[in-house]
């Protein structure tokens, strides 16, 4: 018996009731997010797109705009990249607005505008994984496709017991699960609703979730994360070049740079004296930026423009505040 075989063999005695419960459960306390009110494919791919790595609350009103400004997919394709940036400006995570575009323009060559239904088309768009196609297919087209998030690979972990699980094991799961259940779509959001808001990384609702008869680690303590990230620290000087008519002199980062694609002033990496203070630290997920703003009369030199008017342009939220702080707005 295969390791896969024998783990669903335990698990089959105690799944009965379990799917039933948690689609009552989502039902009755489910969130009312404006993308769960659509099967539009477009709308539904910009919130999966913005919800990756970013709070709902952060996304909600950001959401609302990106859909004044782009209300479709052609129009989002119309923009430009640079347009697109800018509008993505303060959500982090830059690739993900460039994917956005990348696959928008996509659709409009090879599609003739419409977003494909099949999951194998989305999944070969840009920027698009298994787990974004799966919560897009069902959503929209009722496919029985799961979702597999870091939220839904925590419930099945969870919910079966196992904490070491590969991914192999968590995607063969999740489909089994959704097709027990028989409604891809709700099911899809009932997974992620549950890892959300009852059964978190660092905290359980155990008496309060629906899968408690059926969980098989509930009310256990949280094993304790090994696999954070070490954070990095870099040291940057930042050249202003500031023209009272002409304005700030900025060059366009490089795509696989931090802040890819974004305009920034001339950035160098910079190694401070022992008693030199940054005018600025600015945390990434995984970086500390420690800036340093260098006023110079120099000529600037290389490839840039002079921009007169910074709203123009898509500034990261690093720089935007190295400006403010140094009276450059």
């Amino acid at each position: 018996m295969t390791v896969l075989s024998s783990v669903e063999c335990r698990m089959g005695s105690c799944q009965e009731g379990a799917e039933a419960a948690l689609l009552a459960w989502y039902r009755s306390h489910r969130r009312d997010l404006p993308w769960r009110h659509t099967r539009d494919p477009y709308r539904v791919w910009v919130s999966e797109i913005m919800l990756q790595q970013t709070q709902v609350a952060t996304v909600l009103p950001r959401y609302q705009q990106w859909l004044t400004q782009f209300p479709t997919l052609p129009s989002l394709a119309a923009a430009g990249e640079e347009a697109v940036l800018k509008a993505w400006q303060g959500l982090g995570y830059y690739r993900r607005a460039r994917l956005l575009y990348a696959a928008a323009c996509r659709v409009m060559e090879q599609h003739d505008g419409q977003f494909p239904r099949s999951f194998e088309a989305i999944v070969a768009l840009p920027g698009i994984g298994a787990s974004t196609a799966g919560a897009i297919a069902s959503a929209c087209f009722d496919a029985p496709h799961p979702v597999v998030d870091a939220n839904v690979k925590r419930v099945l972990r969870r919910w079966h017991n196992q904490p070491r699980a590969t991914d192999r094991l968590l995607w063969r799961l999740a489909q089994q699960a959704l097709e027990r259940a028989g409604e891809p779509a709700t099911w899809n959001q009932a997974m992620m609703e549950l890892g959300a808001c009852r059964c978190q990384a660092r905290k359980t609702a155990c008496h309060d979730c629906p899968l408690e008869p059926h969980c098989q680690s509930a009310h256990q303590p949280i094993a304790a994360s090994t696999r954070r990230k070490p954070v990095r620290d870099l040291h940057w000087r930042i050249r202003i070049h500031h023209h009272p008519e002409r304005g700030l002199w900025l060059t366009k980062r490089p795509d696989a740079a931090v802040w890819g694609g974004l305009w920034t002033p001339p950035i160098e990496p910079h190694a401070p004296a022992t008693d030199e203070k940054p005018d600025l630290v600015h945390l990434l997920t995984h970086r500390r930026l420690h800036l340093y703003a260098k006023p110079s009369d120099a000529p600037p030199a290389g490839h840039g423009k002079w921009v007169a008017a910074l709203e123009s342009v898509a500034l990261p939220t690093g720089i935007q505040r190295l400006l403010q702080q140094i009276g450059i707005s």
